[in-house]
């Protein structure tokens, strides 16, 4: 019982972490990243659609993408899209057959707002992994008449070393995501 109460919270943990690496890569860095418009919604027909379902979006070079959609009448959609996206910056232009966008470059007053951004992701990561470590201890608790005391102090100390061992991931993570943030 306390081991399927373990692979539970260590499959939460690890959704936890995996969302907030997933939301680093959707923060933008000095170079143009095609992860960067993973998340743009574009209104298609009127159904609000990923814009990877609409598209290919490829590297053109460090600082602009090239989006390539497969429906031709999507263009001005997808363009207003990418427009709209906030903490982009970006100014999309359309030439009839793609889409070319240009990123900025970074300023340093930007490069702060993003770390922020970042550090505000991880600490929701955080959060979930700790929420995580909560269900995890009141179901152990829920096991306590069954198992015995003994057993549910071991298995608490157990979850607080698992509960660090997903914190210190995220904050690995957002360390490196702020390091490649700051540089220059």
């Amino acid at each position: 019982m306390i081991n399927e109460v373990f692979t539970d919270v260590k499959d939460r943990m690890a959704k936890a972490v995996e969302a907030v690496k997933e939301g680093f890569a959707g923060v933008r860095t000095g170079r143009a990243n095609p992860a960067l418009l993973q998340n743009v919604m574009v209104d298609y027909y009127g159904t609000p659609t990923p814009l990877p379902q609409l598209a290919s979006v490829q590297n053109q070079d460090a600082r602009s993408l090239l989006i390539s959609p497969y429906d031709k009448g999507a263009l001005t959609e997808i363009e207003k899209a990418i427009r709209d996206m906030p903490n982009l910056g970006a100014n999309p232009t359309n030439d009839g057959n793609v889409v070319r966008v240009t990123l900025p470059e970074l300023t340093e007053e930007r490069r702060r707002d993003y770390v922020k951004m970042v550090k505000n992701r991880a600490e929701e990561g955080r959060v979930a992994v700790r929420g995580a470590r909560r269900k995890a201890k009141d179901e152990l608790d829920a096991l306590k008449s069954e198992v015995g005391e003994d057993e549910i102090a071991r298995a608490e100390k157990e979850l607080e070393s698992v509960t660090k061992s997903f914190i210190d991931q995220i904050d690995a993570a957002l360390a490196g995501k702020e390091a490649e943030l700051l540089e220059v």
